[in-house]
């Protein structure tokens, strides 16, 4: 489930519940609130997983620029043998497989570097969700178990008033 969904869910049942008379407080279904916290928690590995799965493709898009690259390096070499195995044109040849060399080993350098800045993206924008809906959570939970502490101390002192 998605965790910006339980986000919504717990706030829609921070919204359905019962005020508290001459209070900012709310009674609050506990088992749901509960229910919703236990799915959020379910939730955030499976955000990490996409995580995972981002840093997999970004590994398979580099292991295929490697490979591109090393097939582009062999042929030029290949290339460049046979180039050179013709006495008029020998300098010539050795220039230009450098230059297919190069050219190949730029091109998987910035495959690499395309995938790397992707991948550092992706992640920022991840953790600065999951650090955001962590954050909430939290203040939600400290909120319930301050509500939940007044209640109990409210309920305290509503006896020993009555005597």
């Amino acid at each position: 489930m998605d965790i910006l969904h339980l986000v919504d869910r717990l706030e829609e049942l921070f919204n359905q519940s019962r005020p508290i008379p001459l209070t900012h407080n709310v009674i609050v279904d506990e088992d749901r609130f509960l229910e919703i916290i236990d799915q959020m928690r379910i939730s955030i590995p499976e955000e990490v997983k996409k995580a995972q799965q981002v840093i997999a493709q970004r590994d398979r898009v580099l292991a295929q620029a490697q490979e591109e690259a090393n097939r582009t390096i062999a042929l030029a070499k290949q290339k460049g043998d046979e180039i050179l195995s013709r006495d008029a044109i020998v300098q010539a040849a050795q220039a230009r497989s450098e230059q297919i060399v190069s050219q190949a080993r730029s091109e998987a350098e910035q495959t690499r570097q395309e995938a790397d800045d992707y991948i550092v993206e992706t992640l920022g924008s991840l953790e600065s969700e999951l650090t955001k809906l962590l954050t909430q959570a939290r203040n939600g939970m400290a909120k319930l178990t301050a509500d939940r502490q007044r209640a109990l101390e409210s309920q305290v002192r509503a006896p020993a008033s009555e005597k």
